[in-house]
């Protein structure tokens, strides 16, 4: 899960860049860098600052919204229910598709 792990000034961070790169890429780490009289930055790896965008594009429509978490919960229900997964071939077979 993402989550920010830790913040370091910025010093340390110059000196440590590579290392820090592979912690935020390696264990999807937020870092924020602190700086002196000015705002601080967060470094995050390209794919998780990507899904994240991509969460906020989807859930910007109340209705989309909706829609995502009702299936979200849905979901929640089919795994307390303990249901087991179908295989594509038995899926196939159930709707009488021929799949050679």
């Amino acid at each position: 899960m993402l989550s920010i792990s830790d913040s370091v000034n910025y010093t340390t961070a110059r000196n440590q860049l590579a290392s820090l790169l592979d912690r935020i890429t390696d264990n999807k780490e937020i870092i924020i860098i602190n700086r002196r009289n000015k705002p601080d930055v967060a470094l995050i790896a390209k794919e998780e600052l990507s899904s994240l965008l991509e969460t906020l594009y989807l859930l910007r429509s109340p209705a989309n919204s909706q829609e995502l978490f009702k299936a979200l919960a849905e979901s929640q229900q089919m795994d307390e229910a303990n249901i087991e997964p179908q295989s594509v071939a038995d899926l196939c077979e159930d709707l009488g598709i021929d799949r050679e």
